[in-house]
């Protein structure tokens, strides 16, 4: 008499603790610390996250309409674009901006794709500041 058929054969098994298993590995996951690592070999000599360079200030990017700041003299097309910087359009920008939006003024890419989301993931954390208060008198 042949032994019943177990409900979840062994190689499913072992298929799904893979799957688990390398979606958490560290190879797989965004770090914030080389993002900020990557940001400052790539993006600081035109960026910040507080000041404007030859590129707009990043603080709050995520979140934010592209080419909003009213003290950032963007290009015709970025400010023309309507698009909003999410997570995904930061990184289609990172991957080839003149593809996301003709006409920009970026001409650099960043070609690794980890690097583009642990840079992402990096700029998710430049939360805008407060707004300043006055003191109560």
């Amino acid at each position: 008499m042949p032994l019943p058929r177990p409900l979840f054969p062994v190689h499913w098994v072992a298929v799904a603790v893979t799957l688990v298993w390398g979606a958490h590995s560290p190879a797989a996951a965004q770090s914030v610390e080389r993002g900020a690592a990557l940001y400052a070999a790539h993006c600081s000599s035109c960026h910040s996250p507080d000041q404007h360079g030859d590129g707009p200030a990043h603080r709050g990017v995520v979140g934010r309409r592209a080419g909003a700041l009213k003290d950032f003299d963007y290009s015709p097309a970025l400010r023309a674009s309507k698009l909003l910087w999410t997570r995904a359009t930061l990184k289609a920008w990172l991957t080839d901006p003149e593809a996301l939006i003709p006409g920009q003024g970026m001409d650099y890419q960043l070609d690794d794709a980890q690097g583009r989301e642990d840079v992402v993931a990096y700029l998710a954390t430049l939360k805008r500041l407060p707004a300043p208060t006055t003191a109560a008198r």
